[in-house]
């Protein structure tokens, strides 16, 4: 196709969302980079803006409408696409707010570059599709210099949970090859990357005819890699055998992030979770039997359809009782085409609110017990960028670390010592 490069050569992107779209996102880069395109850093002025959209609350939507605003009002002559879960998900609706050129759904937002010439005619802005109609798995990871490597490995979400979009917006579980994994990472590690975060939606439900999880990791585990990150997995999909494997890998890092959502196994079983409260329980005390040093991190969800408060009380017991290190509260709210949107007995905006606001001082109380006890421990930190005469970066074990240490490169791994607690951070020093 003819690029006309002419007209427009600048395209910066803004990615809503999940470490999962960053890799999309970092993929559909690369696309423009070999068509002959500069990225330029959002929001610096371009010729294209293309926003990786997410849509697990109804707050993401709201941040992509206040996006298109600020991009209209900076460059009102550029190109604006949209892509992403709220694309599949609202694509007409999307379609109709004022500034958006064009909308591409799950099937074609891996071939923006063949749909760029018509931006220039009056053809169909809206390209979407049926979600059963996705099949394929295309792989990604991200590129960004500087920080992490996120390598998405699986896509799509065969789950039912009853709040949940995600399937509606990305399919069925899907999954890229142990090979194709393998030679991506090794790709990853040629370029210098220290850490690769392991991502997808659904990861623990990766499949390559007949291998599963475990038998990934195990490969991913003799490729040298410094660090190897799991990102968010189902607790009823980390096994006991893998915290073990884990425990002694060359690569992986302790930390595991377990969404809860709720403690009340009433709240469990009306969401359509695969676990129950004393499943999480037994997981999370066995990860620190195994792995004392360990962060776990959960998603909780408050607000829930039915949530009353001896189900809230639940909830707040399961996570003060136990080791968890920190939390990502959600508030509820009705997604369309969902089970729990047609349920009964919701709850108010205003109770959802003061909920969220109490788990979140929780987490913070939680968090800083689990700095507590790693005090005086040596780990290496990944330095991502600085604060005034501090290096920034996060430990193994995921704990955010300040350290004025001597110059260093971002992205690459220096031994420090926890010598102390500063607000959201804690001091280290440098270890030699």
């Amino acid at each position: 196709m003819n690029l006309r490069k002419d007209i427009f050569k600048t395209v910066s992107f803004h990615t809503l969302g999940c470490k999962l779209n960053f890799s999309e996102s970092s993929k559909i880069m690369d696309d423009f980079i070999n068509n002959g395109y500069k990225i330029n850093e959002f929001p610096k002025k371009s010729d294209f803006y293309v926003i990786n959209t997410c849509s697990v609350t109804e707050n993401a939507n709201k941040k992509c409408r206040k996006i298109i605003r600020q991009i209209k009002n900076l460059a009102s002559e550029s190109k604006i696409i949209i892509i992403g879960c709220y694309a599949q998900l609202k694509p007409f609706e999307i379609s109709q707010i004022d500034g958006v050129d064009l909308v591409l759904g799950a099937g074609e937002k891996f071939n923006i570059i063949n749909h760029l010439d018509s931006l220039d005619g009056k053809l169909n802005k809206v390209h979407s599709c049926e979600i059963d109609s996705i099949k394929q798995f295309v792989p990604s990871f991200s590129t960004f210099q500087r920080k992490r490597s996120f390598l998405k490995i699986q896509d799509g979400c065969n789950y039912p949970c009853t709040y949940c979009t995600i399937p509606l917006a990305r399919g069925k579980s899907r999954s890229d090859t142990i090979n194709n994994t393998l030679k991506n990472a090794i790709k990853l590690l040629d370029n210098g990357v220290n850490e690769i975060v392991l991502t997808g939606v659904n990861i623990g439900d990766f499949r390559d005819n007949g291998l599963d999880f475990f038998n990934l990791i195990k490969e991913l585990d003799n490729i040298g890699a410094k660090r190897i990150r799991i990102s968010s997995i189902e607790p009823n999909l980390l096994t006991n055998d893998m915290i073990e494997f884990i425990s002694k890998s060359n690569s992986f890092v302790p930390h595991f992030h377990l969404p809860l959502q709720s403690g009340s196994d009433n709240v469990l079983k009306l969401m359509k979770r695969r676990y129950n409260s004393s499943d999480y329980i037994k997981k999370i005390k066995f990860i620190k039997k195994i792995i004392p040093h360990a962060c776990i991190g959960s998603d909780v969800m408050v607000g829930f359809p039915g949530e009353k408060n001896k189900d809230f009380n639940l909830t707040k017991s399961l996570i003060l009782n136990n080791e968890i290190s920190y939390l990502h509260v959600f508030s509820y709210s009705d997604r369309d085409n969902t089970e729990s949107s047609k349920m009964l007995n919701k709850i108010s905006s205003k109770e959802i609110e003061n909920r969220s606001k109490f788990l979140r001082k929780i987490s913070k109380i939680k968090t800083r017990k689990f700095y507590n006890s790693c005090l005086g421990k040596i780990d290496s930190v990944l330095i991502e960028n600085k604060d005034n005469n501090y290096f920034v970066g996060y430990t193994s074990n995921y704990i955010k670390v300040k350290s004025k240490i001597k110059s260093i490169n971002f992205g690459e791994l220096v031994n420090v010592k926890l010598d102390c607690i500063e607000n959201d951070y804690m001091i280290g020093k440098q270890f030699y």
